[in-house]
């Protein structure tokens, strides 16, 4: 399942996507394969960027189906799309990437390393704890678009958190101090233990969404929670 999401490092904007079922392939491929193409990815007026998705597919495909290797993310930072897979050894993969991008004339440049660990795709491809719940939000933000909700209406929205043990929810709830929030709730289910529903009445646009769970994430994180996602009614739901 593939995942796009927005990084941002020392001022720069890295777009990345990333196969989050990549994982199952840890433990049988260590080489990983880099393809870096002079073509930006993110421009989707760029003349070309429907030929590029259809050659970046292709790329995969034939690295896939001839079993060389897996596709696990890419990224796109100062103009160039950087394609990142993993195969079993490094023979032939040169040979493929060649034989997809040298007909379609790209400037492009690849490369093989070893990397067993797999440090590369932990470091720069994974998405963290905190870009996790992000994606998860947006994929909420979208279902409501698809209802017609007007995102920029305030509305009581459910924030969940949990905890590994009842001490550190207990010295979370005495210490919430953030602005807006409520306690609403303990929660328990097969998902988590040690849970807790807070509501704040906000916007459900990305930007607040991102603004809110940022704040109440470092929170969180101080007595070593997680964030469990939120939910919320349509706007001319809560009203009615």
């Amino acid at each position: 399942m593939r995942e796009i999401f927005l990084r941002e490092e020392a001022n720069e904007k890295i777009y990345i996507e990333v196969d989050l079922n990549a994982y199952a392939y840890s433990n049988k491929f260590g080489w990983l394969l880099s393809v870096f193409i002079k073509f930006d990815a993110l421009d989707e007026n760029a003349k070309g960027y429907e030929a590029f998705l259809e050659t970046k597919e292709s790329l995969i495909i034939a690295l896939e189906h001839a079993e060389k290797a897996k596709y696990v993310g890419s990224r796109v930072v100062d103009g160039w799309s950087e394609l990142y897979f993993y195969a079993a050894d490094s023979k032939g993969l040169d040979a493929v990437v060649k034989s997809v991008l040298h007909s379609v004339n790209y400037v492009y440049e690849s490369s093989v390393v070893r990397d067993a660990k797999w440090d590369f795709h932990y470091k720069n491809l994974a998405p963290t704890e905190l870009e996790l719940a992000l994606i998860q939000s947006e994929k909420i933000i979208f279902l409501l678009k698809e209802e017609g909700d007007n995102l920029e209406i305030p509305r009581d929205v459910e924030h969940y958190v949990s905890f590994d043990t009842p001490t550190q929810k207990n010295k979370f709830l005495n210490a919430l101090d953030l602005e807006g929030f409520r306690f609403k709730d303990e929660i328990s289910s097969e998902e988590f233990e040690n849970g807790v529903a807070l509501v704040k009445t906000h916007a459900v646009t990305s930007e607040e969404l991102k603004r809110v769970v940022n704040d109440l994430f470092t929170a969180i994180k101080k007595e070593q929670g997680y964030y469990e996602g939120w939910s919320t009614l349509l706007a001319q739901e809560e009203n009615v």
